[in-house]
């Protein structure tokens, strides 16, 4: 089904101004039992979903990080020998700001459309050097020949649940969420609503540069965040580890409402989702008090005044 993200190709996402960009239509069809599971990307997912739908299962994830994807004539480059001025394409401005941060000889240009049209922009136009892409996206298309580059979070960190799958279904709908639950990671989940929690307390979205890094390790979950003014000159990130085993997959608990930013696991123990959703929370707050909240309005006053 196509979505509003997938018609208005002709302007940056972070502009159109609508939260549920890739998400309402197919949610409309939810709402009218047409479908009964919609699956998305988990970062086109807000973190706070309508009355009446939940994440009834996170996927395992894919590799979350971003891929740089260059001109035929410039196979064997890296960003960083890539010659003065090239203009790289990113319509995320998540990604703009931290890669102008870390390679300021390059120009970063909008680019919109599906992966295909992105890349045949790149391949028969002269505008682009090379592109930034979910490596997750290419590899699930079967496109791992194209990934040039693979960035590591000290280059780009990635987006809030990015390189997972998200399975969106009614919150009533018993029989469906029981179905689907099976589908539950549980690494990802911990480390999406982690992730999640910390996007939802610094009220980020698509308009602002905000990004993340999760890592399970021995028990330690680690959650690595940060903001960026949209030009990237302005940065607060830090880092902050929380106790979580991962758990194994259980019998349904207590029937209270379950769901954790937007997400319904009864199958999973509930200490180690509250205890992610707080890791989210706690490191959310620890840059808001070293001035996050600056940063993002800024952020967001000037995407709006473009």
């Amino acid at each position: 089904m196509s979505t509003t993200g997938d018609k208005i190709l002709d302007t940056a996402l972070s502009k159109i101004g609508e939260k549920s960009l890739f998400t309402k239509e197919l949610e409309h069809a939810l709402e009218r039992n047409e479908v009964d599971l919609v699956v998305h990307s988990l970062k086109d997912l807000p973190t706070v979903l309508p009355p009446g739908f939940t994440i009834g299962a996170i996927c395992k994830r894919e590799n979350p990080h971003d891929a740089v994807v260059f001109h035929p004539k410039l196979v064997g480059k890296t960003l960083e020998t890539l010659p003065e001025k090239s203009v790289v394409g990113t319509s995320s401005l998540r990604r703009a700001a931290q890669l102008q941060r870390k390679f300021p000889h390059l120009e970063f240009r909008s680019i919109r459309g599906n992966l295909n049209t992105r890349l045949r922009k790149l391949d028969e136009q002269q505008e682009f050097s090379a592109i930034i892409l979910a490596t997750a996206g290419l590899q699930r298309m079967g496109w791992h020949n194209r990934v040039g580059q693979i960035l590591h979070p000290e280059e780009c960190m990635y987006a809030v649940g990015q390189g997972a799958l998200g399975v969106e279904v009614r919150a009533k709908d018993q029989d469906i969420l029981d179905l689907v639950g099976v589908l539950h990671d549980p690494e990802t989940l911990l480390r999406c609503i982690a992730e999640r929690a910390f996007l939802r307390h610094l009220e980020g979205g698509c308009s602002v540069p905000v990004a993340v890094h999760t890592a399970m390790k021995d028990g330690q979950l680690y959650l690595t965040g940060g903001v960026w003014s949209l030009d990237g000159s302005d940065n607060i990130q830090d880092t902050m580890q929380a106790t979580i085993h991962v758990p194994a997959q259980h019998e349904d608990g207590p029937e209270d409402d379950p769901q954790l930013v937007g997400i319904t696991a009864r199958n999973i123990p509930r200490g180690p989702q509250l205890a992610a959703q707080n890791l989210g929370i706690s490191l959310a707050n620890l840059l808001l008090s070293k001035g996050a909240k600056n940063i993002l309005d800024v952020a967001r006053q000037l995407n709006d005044a473009h």
